[in-house]
């Protein structure tokens, strides 16, 4: 029967003794990871840590590399920022499933454990960029079920606040913060195709060519159409030679100054007709040369009048002030 097709428990392939039904009597908390981990298992993610990751660790190795660093991931996807709760969650029963079989049986790892592994063995150069290259990889056969011919890639930085005198940590007058000023490039769909921890104080562009360059040309050597888009921080003239040489069309928000605000002036006066209650908007596109570009660039801007200034009226009773 069609009904009975529906309602079968899913079949799981990393641990053929699990099946995944929907039972409204029996919840867990962390379930849902259990399809995240089949997942995870389709896409190859154990054989590109084994690729990628290097264990230095020598004959001490009670837990494998795999389960500390799935344990690692999987408990940020449940929304534990940091490995406090690593002591709980080491007998959680889906946790200690979506390890390996001596996960099942002895538990996932503890605090201490779990914070010598990301403090030392995944800060190791060669991991380091392991990591990396894995992330890139994971997405890369993620993008092979739907590979569209055009790619747009977005670039923009981030704040971390700290709370401490962590290392390269350092004052940013932008965030008004203490922080690491991360540097990150996302595809359209939101998934992060690389990053680079940068200390508190940098520009937010610097080091673009790093992560930017080598995926621009990833996705041509496929013979993919690329553009890219960025705020006003990105808007160098390094960058855009760098994306003209390559072919590549993009959209970079321009840091206002009196020149351009005296091409757009036009578009922020206000229509001589009856007042509208919709904000009028007006395009226009000219050429554009700043001095320290070497050649005049299209720039399109946007002028957006706001509504007016109506006050909706108020009826007032006699016995009210102003009545």
């Amino acid at each position: 029967m069609v009904g009975e097709t529906q309602h079968r428990p899913f079949q799981l392939s990393f641990n053929s003794s699990l099946k995944v039904d929907f039972q409204g009597s029996r919840v867990t908390s962390h379930g849902g990871l259990v399809l995240v981990r089949e997942l995870d298992e389709r896409l190859g993610f154990g054989e590109l840590i084994k690729r990628h990751l290097a264990d230095s660790r020598g004959k001490n190795r009670q837990l494998p590399l795999a389960d500390l660093l799935r344990q690692s991931v999987y408990s940020r996807l449940a929304g534990y920022e940091d490995m406090n709760d690593a002591e709980r969650l080491a007998q959680d029963p889906t946790f200690r499933l979506i390890g390996s079989r001596k996960i099942w049986e002895r538990g996932a790892a503890l605090t201490s454990r779990l914070q010598s592994f990301e403090t030392e063995l995944l800060t190791q150069e060669d991991n380091l960029a392991g990591l990396a290259a894995l992330n890139r990889e994971l997405i890369a056969r993620a993008e092979t079920f739907d590979s569209p011919h055009r790619v747009v890639l977005d670039m923009d930085s981030t704040e971390i606040p700290v709370y401490g005198e962590q290392e390269q940590s350092a004052y940013n007058g932008h965030f008004e913060s203490t922080c690491y000023h991360p540097l990150l490039l996302f595809n359209r769909e939101g998934d992060c195709l690389a990053a680079k921890l940068r200390p508190g104080n940098v520009h937010s562009a610097e080091g673009w060519e790093e992560l930017l360059l080598p995926e621009i040309e990833r996705h041509q050597r496929q013979g993919k159409e690329v553009v890219f888009r960025a705020d006003a921080a990105f808007a160098k003239p390094e960058l855009y030679d760098a994306l003209e040489e390559r072919d590549v069309k993009y959209t970079i928000r321009l840091p206002a100054n009196d020149k351009l605000e005296r091409y757009v002036v036009e578009l922020l006066t206000r229509p001589v007709r009856r007042p509208s209650y919709k904000p009028v908007v007006r395009f226009k596109s000219f050429l554009y040369q700043a001095a320290s570009w070497t050649r005049a660039r299209r720039v399109v801007a946007k002028g957006r009048v706001p509504l007016w200034g109506v006050v909706p009226a108020r009826r007032l009773h006699r016995d009210q002030p102003g009545g």
